[in-house]
């Protein structure tokens, strides 16, 4: 079991931007996908990016492809998310998860094959 940390959320005008980030504890860090995922209030988890073990593959969510940046620092067991021209659709409580390597395109979007995950930033974005 991996302890994820997020930090960085806040609040920022539309077009305003931020950097989340996720300190992971395990000594093992670099073996694991990493994603970020959103919840707004009264709606499901949703899938915002993720990047391989390596950082050699990265994917995004269709709402924020352009926007956002999936990084990580695996010296530093840290995932960062920088977020670009927020908008207020982006107001949600942003999850930081740990999956197993390996995961492709196809998987790295379902939520479930995540074990690990952070207690969550809130990012408010104001019109």
């Amino acid at each position: 079991q991996v302890q994820l940390v997020e930090s960085g959320g806040g609040l920022v005008q539309a077009g305003g931007s931020l950097r989340l980030s996720c300190a992971a504890s395990a000594r093992t860090f670099s073996i694991y996908t990493m994603g970020w995922f959103r919840q707004a209030p009264g709606k499901e988890r949703e899938f915002v990016a993720a990047i391989s073990w390596s950082g050699g593959s990265t994917y995004y969510g269709d709402s924020v492809k352009g926007r956002f940046t999936i990084s990580r620092d695996n010296a530093k067991n840290t995932v960062y998310l920088q977020m670009n021209s927020l908008k207020p659709e982006d107001t949600a409580v942003y999850y930081c998860a740990a999956g197993p390597p390996g995961l492709t395109s196809g998987t790295m979007l379902d939520r479930a094959r995540y074990s690990s995950w952070g207690q969550g930033t809130q990012v408010t974005v104001s019109s």
